[in-house]
Parts: structure tokens; sequence; C-alpha cells
């Protein structure tokens, strides 16, 4: 297939590799205007050459998929569209939710899919690329045409594995969130490893994270059992417990963080269902506090 990839960060370097590895015409599109290529090394081995910033390559793509953080997602996709054919698939990796209802209505003119990855990658320069950690991926249709874009699940799992395809995308996505909302925040603030969050004096603000996100999901008439998310956030802390989450590094070098669509997305639908919600507004407005502080 021919496959562009939106954003050239930690997990679009990670996958452009793998599904270039597993014999995919893939290109990458920057947010740097000029034309030229990039060759990407990862995990040490032979590296791979992606032309960037083709529209030619825009124009023949069979999918696009989105890897940039959840608030550039607007205007890197938005001066794209007019470039793509409609039977384009555009398929969005990003943390967070709330993003797709702000783009334009002539996104569903395309077939949509959601995906989200639970697979670590670093990026320590703009040559190299570290899969620091297996996962899964899920991908689910958002739209109509999306629905139809199962074997997409087979193109994603042969490059890396394990992938799988979910009728019901809404309930993987609030369980990535739910994790977020943990791992994230807690990082960003007290600058520590994932897996410092198995310290003892991270546990009650763990516990109750998950319990208020469970609350909310249940309004959201999504099926959960708080005691078994809970323990999916243990085990995912545990998998990545030498890794740095995206929010800690955005904080350490002082980058806008994706706390609107993470811990500010679960605040605003708890707010419509007149929950509270105060653990995870405390952490939402201590992070705030950090980011404008900078300016």
């Amino acid at each position: 297939m021919n496959i562009t990839i939106l954003g050239a960060g930690a997990i679009g370097s990670l996958w452009a590799c793998r599904l270039a590895n597993a014999g995919h015409s893939v290109s990458i599109w920057s947010h740097k205007p000029e034309k030229s290529d990039v060759s990407i090394t990862l995990d040490d081995k032979n590296p791979n050459r992606f032309i960037t910033n083709s529209v030619l390559q825009l124009k023949n793509a069979d999918v696009i998929l989105v890897t940039v953080k959840a608030w550039q997602v607007k205007g890197s996709i938005s001066p794209l569209l007019s470039h793509l054919t409609q039977e384009t698939i555009i398929v969005f990796m990003h943390n967070g939710m709330g993003v797709i209802e702000e783009l334009p209505s002539t996104i569903d003119k395309h077939p949509v899919v959601l995906a989200t990855t639970t697979h670590g990658a670093f990026k320590p320069d703009k040559h190299n690329v570290h899969h620091t950690g297996l996962g899964s991926t899920t991908l689910g249709g958002y739209n109509h045409l999306g629905h139809q874009c199962q074997f997409l699940s087979d193109v994603f799992d042969h490059a890396l594995p394990s992938a799988h395809w979910s009728d019901s995308i809404n309930t993987a996505l609030w369980n990535k969130l739910a994790i977020s909302c943990v791992i994230n925040p807690l990082t960003a603030i007290h600058q520590c490893l994932n897996g410092d969050l198995l310290q003892e004096k991270y546990s009650t603000n763990v516990v109750q994270l998950v319990g208020e996100v469970s609350t909310v999901m249940k309004a959201e008439n999504i099926e959960v059992c708080s005691e078994a998310l809970l323990n999916t956030v243990h085990q995912v802390i545990s998998a990545t417990a030498k890794n740095h989450s995206s929010m800690q590094q955005d904080i350490q070098y002082k980058r806008a963080t994706e706390i609107g669509y993470i811990t500010g997305y679960l605040c605003k639908v708890a707010q419509r269902h007149r929950i509270n919600v105060p653990t995870n507004q405390d952490l939402y407005s201590r992070i705030r506090t950090i980011e404008q502080s900078w300016s």
C-alpha cells in the first residue's frame, strides 16, 4: 500500500519503519514545508529512507496515518485534505479524545479509522528511533466508510504485531484514556519514570484517578470494572517501567502538552454528567499552571 505518515515523532517513526520493512511504500509529511528525504534507523538496524512532504505521494496515498500530538491534529490534517482522493483512508493514532469532533466536516467524505496503541517508542534524534516497549494496537471505524476497513488490522499486525480490529473502538479509546489520565499527568508533575508510580506514595492517587474515570465511563455506557481497570493500569506501568511518558518529556522540555485531550476531556465529560472528579481536576489545573508559567 501507499502510506503517508503525518508526524514523524517517536510513534510515527516507529510505524514508518515497520510498515516500510513490511513492504509498503511509505512517505512522511512533516511540519517543515520543503520537500526532501530523511533517513530513520530503527533499533540500530539498516536505515530506511523516506520521501518527505511530497504532494504526489499524498495524492496517491491509500492510507494517511496521523501520529501528531492531539492539539496538532486539526492544523496538520486540514491543509492536506484537498490533495487526497475520497478513497484515502485516514487513520488517527494520537493520545486523548475529542479531536475528531473539531475537524472540518469534509473529513467524513473519507473512510475514518481510529487507532490506539500501547507500543513504546523513543526518538533520541531526527535519524534514530527505538522500540522501547512491546504492546498492542486496536483499530476501529469512526464513520460508515471507516467500518468497512477491517482489513487494516492485518496490515498493521503484519508490520508490528499485535493489532486487531474492534467494532467497539470507543471502549478501547476510553480504556487508553484511563491509563493516560494516570500515567501522563503524574509522571509530568513529579518528573519521574512510569515505573516510579508503583511506589506506595502514589498508590492513593492512582486508585482515586482510576475510580473517577470508571465512574465517568459508566455514565457514558462504557462497560468497565474498576478493579480490572486498576489492574490494567498497574500492568501498563510495569510494562513501561523504564519509559518516560510523552507528557513528562513535554513538561521537561517546556512544550505544550496533550492535557486538554486527556484529563481535560475526561473533566469535560464528567461535567456534562454532573460527576465530580476532583483528583483529575487537580492534576489538570496543575499541568495548566506549569504550562502558563513558561509564558
